[in-house]
């Protein structure tokens, strides 16, 4: 084989491409890990994780991802910056177009790419992230118990996230722009029932409160329609406004689904032999540690499969 072209590349180093990277490096596979655009993936961002199994005490989020890269590296896995620009499926080795430093070629490609939060946008919503402003109520709504809490949205992840924080919070006010909603009628009936959970719209955020003080404390809020703005106490942001899954770079070559997020067979199988999607970038509806790394596991496994079921006999 020509020693330009990699056994296994995996797109992206949060939960799943690491995982992934583990398993394929002990299978004497020697993975070339593309870090992508946030290195760490959502994990990255995350504070205490508290549910990830085997950490009685929780464990930061940033040290974790760490921990799974050096046991990776530790059985041959190697790590290459950057991000894929465009990628080539239509025949093996796959081409994958780097932003910098020249083509990568690969034998076997496992995607996890992840998909990002959908942000509002402003500086100070930014710099609290991981400080009292979340995009994953399943991850942080236990650290907000009996406190008030703010959602933000309208659709039907807004009416999932607001329904799952009265759970812990005292109450939780649901902040969207317009006075209609995109959610389906059964969660938007199922939020309305529930006695925890207050209304404010139409409303824009403008400004979380309080940068200065690392946690926060309120939001700035404005009518759209006469300009009024006032100042609201919350302990909590949570962004209820969807995810973004990290598939431009495929440019349609893969199916997806209406919101882009990668359909899969058998668990982590593409359309395309050889490429296999894992993590958040396919999946929609748990985005957790934990399913992230399973779902890199059965990626790593499947690639080893195919590779030995394509060598030559002999």
């Amino acid at each position: 084989m020509n020693s330009s072209i990699r056994t296994v590349v995996i797109l992206g180093s949060g939960c799943a491409g690491l995982t992934a990277a583990l398993y394929t490096a002990r299978s004497g596979l020697r993975p070339l890990v593309v870090d992508g655009h946030e290195a760490g993936g959502q994990l990255g961002l995350t504070t205490l994780v508290e549910n990830f199994p085997g950490f009685v005490e929780g464990i930061q989020g940033p040290e974790l991802v760490d921990n799974i890269r050096r046991q990776a590296q530790r059985f041959g896995a190697e790590y290459r910056s950057g991000n894929v620009r465009r990628a080539h499926l239509s025949a093996r080795p796959f081409r994958l177009e780097m932003e910098e430093g020249g083509d990568l070629l690969a034998e076997c490609l496992i995607i996890a790419s992840g998909a990002r939060a959908r942000w509002l946008g402003l500086p100070s919503e930014q710099a609290l992230i991981g400080h009292g402003v979340s995009s994953c109520a399943t991850c942080d709504g236990f650290f907000f118990r009996n406190r008030d809490i703010i959602v933000v949205g309208g659709g039907d992840s807004a009416m999932e996230e607001a329904t799952f924080l009265t759970r812990f919070a005292q109450s939780v006010t649901l902040v969207h722009r317009r006075e209609e909603f995109r959610a389906s009628r059964i969660m938007l009936e199922r939020a309305r029932a529930n006695p925890k959970i207050r209304w404010v719209m139409p409303a824009v955020i403008e400004e979380v409160l309080d940068v200065e003080k690392k946690e926060v404390t309120a939001v700035r809020l404005r009518d759209p329609r006469d300009g009024r703005q006032w100042e609201m106490p919350t302990a909590a942001v949570f962004l209820g406004i969807g995810h973004v899954p990290n598939t431009a770079f495929l440019d349609g070559q893969l199916e997806t689904d209406a919101d882009g997020y990668l359909q899969t067979r058998g668990g982590v199988q593409t359309r395309v032999p050889g490429v296999f999607a894992c993590g958040d970038v396919q999946d929609r509806r748990y985005r957790q540690a934990i399913t992230a790394a399973g779902s890199g596991c059965m990626a790593a496994l499947e690639a080893e499969k195919f590779l030995a079921d394509a060598e030559p006999e002999g």
